[in-house]
């Protein structure tokens, strides 16, 4: 036997039997509903990755999503994987992946968002991937920015490169929760600011988030990133509320 395919083959029996023995005592669990998870899954069972309500928004210029922003900022493209309903299995996801530190949710769910994207027309041209900044101070309470996960998952299935930093916010703002959108718009009016808008000049811009309600921190995201030159700006989210 080949002395390479040889080590080869012990070195990947070896990994196989000790992941196998991991497994054994530290099952991995479904995020959705702490079942076990079998071989092939990842974060999700099949069960639970099959209930989440996908959109399909991707697939129609003339969407929900879209619509948020007609004649309020010239986005290219809208969409949302999936709709988010209170006390479903994505609403659990959402909590853990904001409130529990759970980024790999984010990573896992931004692939999903990825894949469903990017070989469709006016998504799959984006060049850069970028999450809408959370405050500094914000950040720091979290320990992290749950968007930069999603766009890291997507960047790693699509052709674009995440971009983190150069969008930021500049003020902290108060919750958006309970607010009317002319309220919600009011509260993140300039509260946005690009580092570096040379980076981004004649690129295609995908501004991403976990999840669209009335679309206004999205919309001032965009307006800044819109005063570049050349920059044409296209949303994707995990999901509308």
């Amino acid at each position: 036997m080949d002395p390479e395919f040889f080590s080869f083959f012990v070195t990947f029996h070896m990994s196989s039997w000790f992941g196998d023995l991991i497994r054994l005592f530290f099952p991995a669990v479904c995020a959705g509903c702490g079942a076990s998870l079998v071989t092939g899954e990842e974060i999700l069972c099949t069960r639970c990755l099959f209930l989440l309500p996908r959109s399909n928004y991707h697939l129609s210029t003339d969407n929900p999503v879209s619509r948020l922003f007609w004649g309020r900022v010239p986005v290219e493209h809208a969409t949302a994987l999936y709709l988010f309903e209170k006390g479903s299995i994505f609403q659990s996801l959402i909590h853990q992946l904001k409130y529990r530190g759970r980024k790999d949710i984010g990573l896992y769910l931004g692939k999903l968002l990825g894949s469903e994207i990017r070989d469709t027309p006016g998504f799959s041209s984006a060049e850069r991937i970028i999450p809408v900044p959370l405050h500094p101070s914000r950040e720091r309470v979290r320990g992290y920015n749950q968007g930069e996960y999603i766009a890291r998952g997507m960047a790693e299935v699509m052709q674009a490169e995440a971009e983190f930093g150069n969008l930021v916010r500049k003020g902290k703002t108060a919750t958006q929760t309970r607010r009317s959108r002319i309220e919600r718009w009011e509260n993140v009016r300039g509260m946005f600011a690009v580092k570096k808008p040379h980076r981004l000049e004649n690129r295609h811009v995908l501004l991403v988030d976990d999840v669209v309600t009335t679309g206004a921190t999205l919309e001032a995201c965009a307006e800044m990133l819109l005063e570049i030159p050349g920059v044409r700006v296209s949303i994707a989210t995990l999901a509308v509320a």
